[in-house]
């Protein structure tokens, strides 16, 4: 038995998500229609994490993803599910593919606050994920043009699986990800 998950944050990086769910295979790419993408939802760690918000118009590009239900139970934990700064999971959550249109899951921020700026790493994650599956220049550039923050906890462990995940992917140095290439 399997769920369809669409990623449109850090997960989208294929590394990532299956260090958290060894089942996951992609799908395709997908859109979230009427949404727009924030870096809202506050952190355990202090900083603003990926989240989606209603917009009449726009869209969201990221990634379906199949994953064995087996495997949900790590992603409700990795995503804080249940908890009051978690991410509130909706299993039937409208997508876009190129054939039509389909039903999956995702999470989005239960809280948010605009003063909130993702940590250097995790958005270099989101702009991996986005480049890997070639979700588009105008999206790239755009997550590129974002404000973020470093993160002087270099022991985090959050940040060090993050590490890990570039390695997995073969990305030595994650900051070069956050460059204005133009």
């Amino acid at each position: 038995m399997c769920f369809l998950y669409f990623a449109y944050g850090s997960n989208l990086l294929p590394a990532r998500l299956q260090a958290r769910c060894p089942s996951a295979r992609v799908v395709g790419p997908a859109l979230a229609p009427d949404h727009r993408l924030e870096f809202t939802k506050p952190g355990r760690d202090g900083s603003g994490k990926a989240t989606l918000h209603p917009a009449p118009g726009a869209a969201v590009p990221g990634v379906l993803y199949r994953i064995d239900l087996a495997d949900q139970p790590a992603l409700h934990a990795a995503e804080g599910a249940g908890h009051p700064n978690g991410y509130v999971f909706h299993a039937e959550f409208a997508v876009r593919m190129a054939d039509g249109d389909s039903i999956a899951a995702t999470y989005v921020a239960r809280q948010r606050d605009a003063a909130l700026r993702p940590f250097d790493w995790y958005l270099a994650l989101v702009i991996a994920g986005a480049q890997a599956h070639g979700l588009g220049a105008d999206h790239v550039a755009r997550l590129k043009s974002l404000p973020h923050v470093p993160d002087t906890e270099t022991e985090n462990p959050i940040r060090r699986a993050a590490i890990a995940a570039f390695d997995r992917a073969g990305i030595a140095d994650y900051r070069r990800l956050l460059a204005d290439q133009g």
